[in-house]
């Protein structure tokens, strides 16, 4: 059963009497995380299927369904890096704007958010630690495979919107990366600025945008994201506003998804900077 079926048994009132701050959490938490369905007193039990009955239940919730995400991840990494592994480093290496090592390491070296990346048929190491989040993980495996042959960026700059395929990432983009950069600095242009070299970010001086600041931010050698930052303009009651471009021919280094995810990234970064 799918949490959307199971909220159709509890009040959808969010009363939080099951622990939870929500009856559709609480709904993940049971069908996705083996969480206990009679800790909701206003669900009848004998509505419930065979599923929620005797088997042992209670003991992760969402932590089962985070398990559960964090080893759909984990499985993603292993099948990008066996993809990876049949890649040729010293041919694909120019293409995607990395440098390779020499036949000793075979390794790819590049740099991603202001850190400096090894990536080797063994694994990924970033700033000489290996790389822990898995996500981190999958988009550069998944860089690496992807963008093999692809032509340099024209930096020609639209927006998420005029990329195929893309409606049901444009609010994924702008909650999770535009509206947080542009809430964590608002009223504070400066200290965006200060911040940005440390993600190679370059600020554009002579860009004919009407913006606070404009930077262009190699999140990947081919990767580039043009990002302009209006600041908040109290007296016309303006709030701070981000709006994130992408080069015309990106889908020929990552797929939209992955892209998503690296200007996610790239806003928590910024954001980690700044504190």
């Amino acid at each position: 059963m799918q949490p959307l079926e199971f909220i159709k048994f509890t009040p959808r009132t969010n009363c939080g009497e099951c622990g939870y701050a929500a009856c559709l959490a609480f709904a993940a938490a049971v069908t996705k995380g083996g969480e206990d369905p009679v800790k909701c007193p206003y669900i009848d039990q004998s509505l419930l299927g065979e599923e929620f009955g005797a088997q042992e239940r209670g003991k992760d919730g969402l932590r089962g369904v985070a398990k559960l995400l964090d080893e759909k991840d984990l499985a993603l990494v292993a099948h990008l890096k066996d993809k990876t592994s049949g890649i040729d480093f010293s041919s694909v290496a120019e293409s995607i704007g990395c440098e390779w090592s020499g036949p000793e390491e075979d390794t790819l070296c590049f740099r991603f958010l202001g850190q400096d990346v090894e990536l080797s048929h063994k694994g990924i190491l970033i700033d000489g630690n290996e790389a822990e989040d898995p996500r981190d993980q999958i988009l550069l495996y998944n860089y690496v495979h992807f963008g093999a042959g692809a032509r340099k960026p024209k930096q020609e700059w639209i927006g998420m919107e005029s990329l195929p395929n893309s409606i049901s990432k444009i609010r994924t983009l702008r909650v999770y990366c535009e509206e947080r950069i542009a809430s964590y600095f608002t009223g504070r242009p400066d200290l965006l600025k200060r911040c940005a070299p440390l993600l190679d970010a370059v600020l554009q001086e002579d860009s004919e945008q009407s913006c606070t600041a404009a930077f262009l931010v190699p999140v990947l050698p081919r990767l580039p994201l043009f990002v302009l930052f209006w600041d908040e303009e109290q007296e016309d009651h303006f709030p701070a506003k981000v709006k994130v471009l992408f080069d015309q021919d990106v889908l020929a280094f990552l797929d939209i998804e992955s892209l998503v995810f690296a200007s996610e990234r790239m806003a928590e970064r910024w954001l980690k900077l700044g504190s």
